[in-house]
């Protein structure tokens, strides 16, 4: 059990290095026009605006809140309602809502508040077991359900 939590942290570390932006970039004294990026571009520019609108959905943000509501339920109806709600609901687990989510399997929690390397949850999706149907969730998919469990597993 214990190389399995350690093996999880490992998981959970290289998923976060993934996400971290790179820092190595020179500084040049003047920006140039090929330095400037989207978020400095003027606000007159409707293409800009929309491309950094959507980039900021697109990621998670090291450090931001994780939003049950907002970015961990629409993965879990998108990607594991097949196996786990509506009409079928695979070892007792529903994931169609945060009350379900709570509630847990026929084998207990899974998710521990606060608790990600102790969340059944977190440790099926970082061990890639689930979803055993279809694709696997992406890195910043599996570092969303890890944060949200990290920050209390609110329902927010």
């Amino acid at each position: 059990m214990k190389v399995k939590i350690v093996v999880f942290l490992l998981l959970v570390g290289v998923l976060a290095a993934c996400t971290t932006p790179a820092t190595n970039t020179p500084v040049s004294p003047q920006p140039t026009e090929a330095s400037v990026s989207a978020t400095e571009a003027p606000a007159t520019d409707p293409a800009v605006a929309t491309e950094s609108a959507t980039a900021a959905t697109e990621a998670p943000v090291a450090g931001a809140t994780v939003s049950f509501a907002n970015d961990v339920l629409p993965m879990l109806q998108s990607r594991c309602k097949n196996c786990h709600g509506g009409q079928k609901t695979e070892k007792e687990l529903n994931l169609t809502s945060y009350e379900s989510v709570m509630a847990g399997s026929e084998n207990g929690p899974v998710v521990t508040p606060g608790d990600a390397a102790n969340s059944p949850l977190a440790e099926m999706v970082v061990n890639g077991k689930m979803p055993k149907r279809g694709p696997k969730l992406t890195p910043d998919q599996v570092q969303l359900i890890v944060d949200w469990i990290n920050q209390g597993g609110l329902n927010n």
